[in-house]
């Protein structure tokens, strides 16, 4: 097929002197790294060229990075599509694969020949093809759209006729067309997805998920975060379903792994799927951000963690059924605890605010700007203030209420509503997933527990008014006892089991539609569609500020190299091996090794409990290649690229492009960059590959995998 050469450049005032850019900030676009980057990067060291890292004719880098499960990264370590990624980005399907006999999460998995290798469910892996500049195309289209909803409609249709175009007869790509710089700027995405995947490996908790909630986002660090997979195709090596006649995939291009290891200023890259972040935020939204978006996902989260917390060390089976959902609740829970605390520390409102006199002082020396940028942030302010209460209702509505699994699958599994034409049994909120694997990580008695607790929060946080109308029934029919009320849902209820949901819809559909648990998911969902409709015109009005206010910022700054937002899209970062000084007097390490795993180890201890072969190797100082020249073991190292949550499993490469790590966390002090990055304090925490090789090697028995890599030595 032949492609297209990608458009590279879209607003003029977006211009390459980047003299004084540092070369650790950015998420960086990857057709346009050679007129932004390629001179910096070797100024630091690396010896790649720009097509080495991008090329849409040739193999490159990155076509050896993949968007893994739709929320990480991974990365292609093989000539037969063996596939790196972190243990917390596999852990969903280890989970899935799991059972209190077969415990993979617990204990561990290695498969020691390829049909041991084990499909894994639902889970996908993404490739990029290209990127494609269709900012004229989609501006052209949308230009004489003045209502939001018009413009809306001209944006699908536009991007329609495009993405058909793009693709073409090829039924195993696909394109999507992607809002940059807050809709001043559009790409077209093309993608292929490889669906049969199977879990080769991962170490066991004790190793992959090692300080668990106490060391999450904190250095230093000492978790081995890394579990394998394999793609597998057809004989065509395209996409296909599972077979067992599909065969290894073959890569365009796989990375080759160094043992060399990493140096104080090493040269450090990162590729990867940044989720989102949010550097063009304005101080009212961080206000927002602080005291409502992050204050009710503290709270309502921590209630709940309690409650799954308690369950799940008391009891085995329901430690796995839960285990996946509660490290999913904690690593937000924890983010945006941190992430208020720096906000404080930094002074991020007040730095915020600060860049907005500028740009108000800019904006007002010119009347042409005036009329072009003075409303930008006005309609921000107006917005942000006009949406707070409907914000915080709609919050508690998402962190309490839709965390009652009870309600949710009633919603999910259901009835349909009057003109719903969408199958409840995929389409409803939450995850998609069959009744089958939804009651399989089901514990109706804890989430009893946690519908008490939740109800209980709700009805204290909330105005009488925006309570939903289940409320009237625990006042009516049980003298408001919330206990009480949610006791009778459970035991009357179809939902708390596969079994009882099969027989109900075997059965009269009234039944199912007069179910206490059905009727509450009514009330719920009723309620969410009102607020969300009364979001509407808030929505427009900050969108419409938005834009214009980066539109300024970019024109502001004419003359420097600027980045967008991450928006799940491929992105490099550079920067360099780097330790860091979190405050006076206290100097960490670029690097931990296995020493620290045994200094932190704590029997009693769940998240810091050390196995006993690991125990064994330490103490014989048997780490084989992996080792450092002074016979310690390396762990984790830390550098300053620039990652967010989606970056997790993202590869960490060399200056000649090797494997040297795996992309895992970033540290406390900086749990405000999604917002604003600090480089002092901004690091990214990575799992040392020698780390990976040895656990999978010496401690999983796992070492014929090693047959299959590229290894530098």
């Amino acid at each position: 097929m032949k492609i297209k050469k990608a458009g590279i450049l879209f607003i003029s005032v977006i211009i390459l002197s980047i003299g004084t850019l540092r070369a650790d900030e950015g998420m960086w676009m990857l057709p346009l790294i050679q007129k932004l980057n390629i001179k910096k990067m070797s100024e630091i060291g690396f010896k790649l060229s720009a097509s080495d890292i991008y090329n849409i004719n040739n193999s490159s880098l990155k076509d050896a990075v993949l968007h893994f499960g739709g929320g990480c990264t991974a990365e292609i370590i093989s000539k037969d599509g063996l596939v790196l990624t972190n243990h917390h980005c596999g852990y969903g399907s280890i989970q899935k694969l799991s059972t209190v006999d077969h415990d993979y999460l617990q204990n561990g998995y290695w498969a020691m020949n390829r049909d041991e290798e084990l499909p894994s469910k639902g889970l996908t892996v993404t490739f990029l093809d290209h990127f494609e500049d269709v900012t004229s195309a989609v501006n052209g289209a949308i230009r004489a759209t003045t209502e939001p909803k018009a413009r809306e409609e001209a944006l699908k249709t536009v991007s329609d006729q495009l993405t058909t175009k793009a693709v073409g007869t090829n039924k195993y790509l696909k394109g999507r067309v992607v809002s940059f710089f807050g809709d001043n700027q559009y790409y077209m995405v093309i993608t292929k997805t490889y669906t049969d995947i199977r879990f080769v490996g991962a170490p066991p908790s004790s190793i992959g998920k090692f300080g668990a909630d106490t060391d999450n986002w904190m250095w230093p660090r000492h978790t081995g975060d890394f579990s394998m997979f394999r793609i597998y195709a057809d004989k065509d090596n395209n996409p296909a379903d599972f077979s067992k006649d599909n065969i290894p995939f073959k890569p365009k291009k796989f990375l080759t792994i160094s043992l060399k290891g990493v140096n104080q200023n090493d040269p450090a890259m990162v590729i990867g799927y940044p989720g989102r972040t949010n550097r063009f935020m304005t101080s009212y939204e961080v206000k927002e951000t602080s005291e409502i978006t992050n204050a009710i996902t503290i709270l309502v989260r921590g209630v709940r963690q309690n409650i799954l917390m308690n369950d799940m060390v008391a009891d085995p089976k329901i430690r796995l059924q839960y285990s996946s959902k509660y490290a999913g609740s904690s690593n937000f829970w924890k983010k945006a605890i941190g992430m208020n605390e720096t906000f404080e520390k930094l002074k991020v409102l007040d730095r915020r605010a600060a860049e907005e006199k500028s740009f108000t002082e800019w904006v007002s020396a010119d009347p042409a700007r005036v009329q072009k940028y003075g409303k930008a942030l006005d309609d921000v302010k107006s917005a942000i203030d006009g949406r707070a209460k409907l914000q915080v209702i709609l919050k508690y509505y998402m962190e309490a209420l839709n965390s009652i699994e009870l309600t949710t699958s009633a919603s999910r599994f259901g009835p349909k509503a009057e003109g719903d034409s969408r199958d409840p049994r995929v389409s409803r909120p939450g995850p998609m997933t069959t009744p089958a694997d939804f009651y399989k990580d089901y514990n109706s008695a804890t989430d009893k527990k946690v519908a008490k607790a939740m109800i209980a929060l709700f009805k204290e946080k909330m105005a009488e008014t925006d309570l939903p109308d289940f409320y009237k029934t625990i006042d009516a029919d049980f003298q408001g006892n919330i206990d009480a009320y949610v006791e009778a849902m459970f035991s009357k209820s179809a939902f708390v089991s596969e079994e009882k949901l099969k027989a109900a819809l075997a059965g009269d559909k009234k039944e199912l539609e007069n179910d206490p648990a059905f009727l509450a998911s009514k009330n719920i969902s009723s309620s969410m569609r009102k607020y969300n409709k009364d979001l509407e015109q808030y929505r427009s009005l900050y969108a419409q500020g938005q834009k214009l206010y980066i539109a300024g910022i970019l024109e502001m700054k004419a003359g420097q190299a600027i980045y967008p937002d991450a928006n799940s899209t491929m992105r490099m970062t550079y920067g360099k091996v780097l330790s860091y000084s979190p405050k006076d007097g206290v100097t960490f390490d670029y690097l931990t090794t296995l020493d620290g795993v045994m200094q932190k180890e704590d029997p009693k201890n769940w998240e810091f409990v050390v196995p006993a072969k690991l125990k064994e190797l330490y103490n014989a100082h048997d780490f084989g290649q992996y080792s450092l020249k002074d016979g310690r073991m390396p762990v984790a190292f830390l550098t300053n690229n620039d990652i967010t949550g989606g970056n997790s499993g993202s590869p960490v490469m060399n200056g000649r492009g090797e494997l040297i790590g795996t992309a895992f966390d970033g540290n406390w002090e900086s749990m405000s960059s999604d917002i604003i990055f600090e480089p002092s304090l901004q690091r990214c925490i990575n799992v040392d590959i020698r780390y990976t090789l040895f656990i999978m090697d010496k401690f999983g028995g796992a070492g014929y995998l090693l047959n299959e890599m590229k290894i530098s030595k």
